[in-house]
Parts: structure tokens; C-alpha cells; sequence
């Protein structure tokens, strides 16, 4: 890709980041994201080397790619390494969950998301206490439903492991794709996934943001986001694979049901189109969450049963 394709991708991220600026510095805070310079920018670009799980699917004459990816990252992993270059730059089309890039979808998200729902006061108070212990006014979250603030919550933690959703994979190749310019497919929509996060259930709904509140007061979210960033880092699939088993996000029978209808129930309708954008003649780069690559139900697997030609495509190791 050209120089002046990745010039755009650093300053779109520069953008982002600087949206993501913490509303507070104090030392209790989580830290807030840095901006980096040109010289890191730079330098960044020149050491980039692959992260992740990347797969080549083959069928009909045709060549795509399967990216798993982690939804939150740093500079050093903003840039793709050789192979993930490789596979951008075959793609026609860059298929991904939504087009977190477009203003449209994101503004979608967040009037989607912006569901009262009324909490008992202990909830209320919980959530109102790690707001504060994210250095956040209230009135930032207020219109997002109890769940989502939560959810956010969760992803801010991650900042104390130099972690930032401002550095997501979709969100580069998304800036790479627009650049390019290349067509950016969404596999689902922003409504499909929220209901998804936020089930119809009011009793649901409260269970699942104690077990969130729950693991945020007694510090569980962060060893969690640690041993994943690193798991994606070294692409190491089969302990992703075992992912229930160490996640602390499924210990009840009704945790690993929710934890399936979110990752594996989403898989097949994201195969079927994939496969329907493939026969259609696109040479896709499918990049989608590295969970919806694991299991029986996953994407490399769901394609193999459908004729592909399945590989995984691996760095060499480091000398």
C-alpha cells in the first residue's frame, strides 16, 4: 500500500485517539491515551510485524482472508505486520462486523443504545461508583443503557494494561480501507448486535451488569484483558480456543448459553455471507473478532464444510 495511504491511517487514528482523552489525570485514574507523535507513528510503521489469526480461504479460483481480531489495541499493533499487508492488499472489499469508521453506524450505536432502564438503587450506586473510579462525569455514559455503560467501562479498563479501543483492528483497516479506497461490507448490523448486548429481559439485564459491576469492583477485568491481549498477540489459537475455561465469564449454565448466543449463534449468518459476497466474485478481507474464529462453530471451520480451502497463515518465528 502507499505511503500516503498510511500518512491517512496515522492521522485518522490521531483523531480518534484524541477523542478518547480521559476527563481527569489523577493518579487513580486509568491512563488516558497517548497521542503519539510523528517520529512514533513512524517508527511504528517500520517495525510492524503480524499479530493475530490469519487464514487464507480458497474456492472457486478465488482467494480470502480470515482475520481474528482483538477489539482493543496499541501502536505497536496498529500497523499490519507482512502477511495482514499482503491480504489488504489483495482485497477488493474489507468485510467487518459494522463500520465502526462511519460516523452514520456510530451515531446508529449510540441512539440504539440509548435505552432507560430503571435499576435498584444498589445497582444504581454500583455503577455510579465506577463511573467515578473512571475518572468520568455521569452525564458522558447517561444516555447509553445501564449494560452499555458497563460494557464501556470494561473496555476503559483495559487502559491500565496499555490497551485502547482507539487502536482496534477493524478501526485501522477500516481508516486503510477508506484511504485505499476500498468498499467496506458490514457482516451485521449496529441494532443486531446491541439487542444482543442488551437482552429484552429486564431480570437478564440486571444479572448481567452485577456479574459486570461485580468483576470491575474486585479487579477480575484486567488479569482477563491481559492474558486475551496476549493470547491475540502471539496467536496462540489454541488457548483462545479455551477461552470458557478462563474467561470468569462462564461459570453457570446460563453464562456459557449467553456467551454462545453472543459469539458462536452469529457465526453461521456471517459464513452464509461471506460466502455469498465470495461467489459474487469479491476477494474479501474478513475481519471479525478472533473468538467467531474458534469452536466447531467458527468461521474457518463453517467455510471448510462449505468447500473451502481453509489455511492458516503464520509469521515466521523471530530469529
Amino acid at each position: 500500500m502507499k505511503r500516503t495511504t498510511w500518512r491517512s491511517v496515522a492521522l485518522g487514528l490521531l483523531l480518534a485517539l484524541a477523542g478518547l482523552r480521559a476527563t481527569a489525570q489523577a493518579t487513580s485514574c486509568p491512563p488516558a491515551p497517548v497521542i503519539p507523535g510523528a517520529q512514533q507513528i513512524q517508527a511504528a510503521q517500520r517495525s510492524a510485524r503480524d499479530h493475530g489469526f490469519l487464514w487464507r480461504i480458497s474456492k472457486d479460483g478465488r482467494t480470502s482472508h480470515l482475520y481474528g481480531t482483538l477489539h482493543v489495541g496499541k501502536l505497536d499493533w496498529a500497523f499490519p505486520g507482512p502477511l495482514l499487508r499482503e491480504a489488504l492488499a489483495q482485497a477488493d472489499a474489507l468485510a467487518v462486523e459494522v463500520d465502526l469508521t462511519d460516523p452514520a453506524v456510530a451515531q446508529a450505536m449510540v441512539a440504539s443504545a440509548a435505552q432507560r432502564a430503571a435499576l435498584p438503587n444498589a445497582l444504581q450506586l454500583r455503577l455510579r461508583r465506577q463511573i467515578a473510579a473512571a475518572c468520568l462525569d455521569e452525564a458522558t455514559l447517561a444516555a447509553l443503557h445501564p449494560l452499555m455503560q458497563a460494557i464501556t467501562l470494561t473496555v476503559l479498563a483495559a487502559r491500565w494494561e496499555g490497551l485502547d479501543a482507539g487502536y482496534a483492528q477493524e478501526i485501522v483497516l477500516g481508516l486503510a480501507a477508506r484511504a485505499k479506497p476500498m468498499p467496506i461490507i458490514a457482516l451485521e448490523t449496529a441494532q443486531a448486535q446491541l439487542a444482543l448486548l442488551v437482552p429484552d429481559d429486564e431480570a437478564q439485564q440486571q444479572r448481567l451488569l452485577d456479574q459486570m459491576l461485580e468483576q470491575l469492583e474486585q479487579g477480575r477485568v484486567r488479569p482477563v484483558m491481559r492474558r486475551l491481549a496476549a493470547v491475540w498477540a502471539e496467536g496462540r489459537i489454541g488457548e483462545l480456543e479455551d477461552y470458557a475455561q478462563w474467561c470468569d465469564c462462564a461459570d453457570t449454565a446460563q453464562d456459557r448459553a449467553f456467551l454462545a448466543q453472543l459469539n458462536d449463534a452469529r457465526n453461521l449468518p456471517m459464513a452464509e455471507r461471506i460466502d455469498a459476497l465470495h461467489q459474487d466474485g469479491r476477494r474479501l478481507l474478513v475481519a471479525v473478532g478472533a473468538l467467531h474464529m474458534t469452536g466447531e462453530q467458527g468461521l474457518p471451520r463453517l467455510l471448510a464444510a462449505r468447500g473451502y480451502r481453509v489455511e492458516r497463515l503464520r509469521p515466521p518465528a523471530p530469529p
